[in-house]
């Protein structure tokens, strides 16, 4: 259940980063490429996520 949940906002991520970039190329608005930039980097973030490390 775990990695379909992760997959499943992963998907959602990309889409929300993907339209963002296509309206703010479309209207010219640059916060809508800014906004698709902060999807996309937490579409990454999502798809391979920081491990800590255990010390000992």
């Amino acid at each position: 259940m775990k990695v379909l949940f992760r997959m499943l906002i992963a998907v959602l991520l990309i889409i929300t980063a993907l339209s963002s970039y296509g309206f703010g190329n479309e209207t010219g608005f640059f916060i809508f490429i800014v906004l698709g930039f902060i999807f996309e980097a937490a579409f990454w973030l999502n798809l391979f996520p920081f491990k800590k490390r255990k010390k000992g």
